[in-house]
């Protein structure tokens, strides 16, 4: 049976470390490279059993900071797994990775439950692959890294849906670096559709509402840019750019082409449900919401937006049929978003306020 080693970097994790190190200690060793706390983290981490070592950087950028991280796992033939220090696993992991991992594998591809409703839920979710073999793979980009593969032999990688990683981040954690790094990744890789993507999206993040757009657009003429779901996401960001804009036809263009780069993917339906609701056509919101609630499956390929499957389509559904004077429509959409959400007292007073109608 081969080692497994967990790798990380840390800077100021201390709230989490526990947490996070009762979920690894189901591996044969831990190693993590401290870039720089000055919360109490690396005292934490060592007495914990942790093998911690610690390095500044200048300039710092997460491929070199992983790389770095990953060459603290001894040189041997192991199962690598890297993680962030506000991820956990689900309970087991390690005896499932130990019973599907074949002599031939390189990497493991498994679900990321990326954020999670007040029941504890996920609502946001996607697949990443960050198990590896020791020797095969390098950590590339300075932000929003991604690992490649090095190797000589064909590249396998399983699929698994026998366990998952949970994300718990620090919501108060500044990152306003990230875009400093996007904007130097993007210039230096200007053909890179990935960061480009992500760019774009940061920009609408800070809400620059038009350099969001133009990035986007950019990131949509690559050569490169050929993935369905990232080329669909970033016609869907650009339509809510336009829509902070209030420029709300344009809006409705790039949500029309984003359900026609994506037609199984819900979020784009939502989208466009949540817009004509706006713009007060609340026959074509139906529409397109009901159309959003016949793709039942979230999509393995890309992140999973959490208002196209809370109770989001159904509250607007539930308003919608409301404003139409559809009185006994808009107390069964009520009653099905309280299904999913009942502690929504916005919905529940709606629905107290439809059923009191006509009394």
């Amino acid at each position: 049976m081969k080692k497994v080693y967990v790798y990380a970097i840390c800077k100021n994790e201390e709230k989490h470390i526990k947490r996070w190190v009762e979920s690894m200690k189901e591996a044969d060793s831990i190693y993590v490279l401290d870039t720089g706390s000055t919360d109490n983290s690396v005292n934490l981490l060592k007495e914990l059993g942790v093998n911690v070592t610690v390095k500044n950087y200048e300039h710092f950028k997460f491929d070199e900071a992983r790389n770095d991280s990953l060459n603290l796992v001894p040189d041997e033939d192991s199962i690598c797994v890297c993680t962030d220090i506000d991820e956990v696993f689900d309970k087991g992991w390690r005896k499932i990775l130990d019973s599907i991992w074949e002599e031939d594998t390189k990497r493991v591809r498994y679900n990321m439950n990326f954020s999670f409703d007040e029941e504890g839920n996920p609502v946001s979710t996607y697949y990443i692959s960050k198990i590896h073999t020791r020797n095969d793979y390098v950590w590339k980009h300075s932000i929003h890294e991604v690992i490649a593969y090095i190797g000589k032999e064909p590249e396998k990688v399983i699929t698994t849906d026998l366990f998952n990683i949970n994300h718990h981040p620090d919501r108060e954690k500044k990152r306003d670096f990230y875009l400093d790094l996007l904007e130097e990744e993007v210039k230096k890789y200007s053909e890179d559709d990935r960061n480009m993507h992500y760019l774009g999206r940061e920009y609408m993040y800070k809400g620059r509402w038009n350099e969001a757009i133009d990035t986007l657009i950019r990131h949509l003429n690559l050569k490169s840019s050929t993935w369905d779901e990232e080329r669909g996401a970033s016609m869907r960001y650009i339509s809510r750019c336009y829509k902070a804009l209030n420029r709300y036809d344009e809006a409705e263009v790039w949500l029309t082409k984003a359900i026609k780069e994506t037609p199984g993917v819900r979020e784009p339906y939502v989208e466009m449900g949540m817009l004509y609701y706006e713009k007060k056509d609340y026959f074509k919101s139906i529409e397109y919401l009901l159309k959003a609630k016949l793709i039942k499956d979230r999509s393995p390929k890309y992140i999973n937006e959490e208002f196209a499957w809370n109770e989001t389509i159904c509250d607007l559904l539930s308003l919608d049929f409301y404003y139409l004077g559809a009185k006994e429509e808009a107390i069964f959409y009520a009653k099905e978003a309280l299904k999913i959400n009942n502690k929504n007292e916005r919905i529940m007073n709606n629905l107290v306020f439809y059923e009191k109608m006509d009394k």
